[in-house]
């Protein structure tokens, strides 16, 4: 259930979610059928209480498409190495232009989830190949976080966020 006030995400929060992690978002047409799309970076607004999703607007149609349609989103961020993961939910989403530096941080994104991959066995190059999109193709989900929650497997999966998780 979301709580009636946004979160404020703390500095480690807001760091990893503008790591190099693997980032999936979800959204829900009427009748609850869902869409998935992988995102291209995230960039947390000033005041930690806005989530700024990069996505691809073609690979994200459909995704981009509920969101417009219902303000909801669940974002699921997640570090390969170790499976820590969090998820962050919305139901003021709204779709928005790109920044003008949004290219350059998707790109800097793509590099950093490419190379946690990399260490893994995974090839970079298909990483790249999959989260390639030029910079006109960008649009930023903007939302505020009313729920959060620790995703890692294990016994606190579930479990609502609190500082530094």
């Amino acid at each position: 259930m979301d709580a009636p006030f946004p979160l404020v995400l703390d500095a480690a929060q807001a760091a990893f979610v503008c790591g190099g992690v693997s980032i999936s978002a979800a959204s829900c047409r009427r009748g609850g059928l869902p869409n998935l799309a992988r995102a291209t970076g995230c960039r947390v607004g000033a005041d930690r209480r806005t989530l700024n999703v990069l996505f691809a607007s073609a690979a994200a149609a459909a995704l981009l498409e509920d969101v417009r349609c219902s303000g909801r989103i669940a974002v699921t961020f997640s570090e390969p190495p170790t499976h820590r993961t969090v998820q962050f939910k919305g139901s003021d989403a709204r779709i928005l232009p790109p920044e003008p530096d949004d290219g350059a941080l998707a790109a800097a994104y793509v590099d950093a989830f490419a190379s946690a991959l990399t260490q893994l066995g995974y090839s970079g190059e298909v990483i790249r190949a999959v989260l390639a999109s030029e910079a006109d193709e960008l649009v930023a989900v903007s939302f505020t976080p009313s729920a959060g929650f620790s995703q890692t497997p294990g016994p606190n999966a579930g479990n609502a966020l609190g500082a530094g998780r």
